[in-house]
């Protein structure tokens, strides 16, 4: 059984967050391949604020480019929204069927989950594999109470505290501030040599139906 690693966002940009998370998970949980799965337009951002897609592809596959156990999925990008995560984890599930997923997320995502569409159905679907972030601590007495039975779902991470965010990020561009040793110098260059951030009105909106 293929042991697979999912770790969904928007990727705007990625950061060594995201790659420290993805490496961390696959060596300490044995994964056999890490899916970054790109968001096609997450249900509580406006279009407006998302990059186009063709830009956080390229700047995902210059990010994880280095790594043989890393791998693009486009499960949701190809998929009709809205775009939620149990309905994505439905849809790999069907594609993935013999193997066993562990959902990749930082502490704030688990404070959230309860939140989340349908999240009881979520944790059956899927281990999740918490990484600690700084200024999150999970009150689990409560989180079990909302959500019966996560204890037993969650595995936690021993990873170095990385507070880094890519809505941080984008603001650092924007300001004319550096982000040098934050993102890969790959994605940097790209991110320069592209006009990310700078200007909103830099690219073309997407459209959503």
């Amino acid at each position: 059984m293929n042991r697979l690693g999912l770790l969904g966002g928007t990727f705007d940009p990625p950061h060594y967050g995201h790659l420290v998370l993805a490496e961390q998970a696959r060596i300490q949980l044995g994964l056999d391949r890490v899916l970054f799965i790109p968001a096609a337009q997450p249900p509580h951002k406006p279009a407006a604020e998302v990059t186009p897609i063709e830009h956080r592809l390229n700047m995902l596959a210059l990010a994880i480019a280095g790594n043989p156990f890393f791998e693009i999925s486009r499960a949701d990008i190809d998929r009709p929204g809205p775009h939620y995560t149990v309905d994505l984890l439905a849809h790999l599930r069907a594609v993935y069927p013999d193997a066993e997923f562990f959902f990749l997320m930082g502490s704030d995502s688990l404070v959230d989950l309860p939140r989340w569409r349908e999240p009881q159905r979520l944790i059956q679907m899927t281990w999740l594999a918490v990484m600690p972030r700084p200024g999150y601590v999970v009150h689990m007495p409560l989180l079990e109470q909302a959500l019966p039975g996560i204890s037993k779902r969650l595995l936690w991470l021993d990873a170095p505290f990385l507070d880094i965010a890519s809505h941080d990020l984008r603001r650092r561009v924007k300001s004319g501030g550096s982000i040098r040793y934050l993102v890969p110098p790959e994605v940097e260059a790209y991110i320069h040599t592209h006009g990310l951030y700078r200007n909103a009105a830099a690219f073309p909106r997407e459209e959503h139906g």
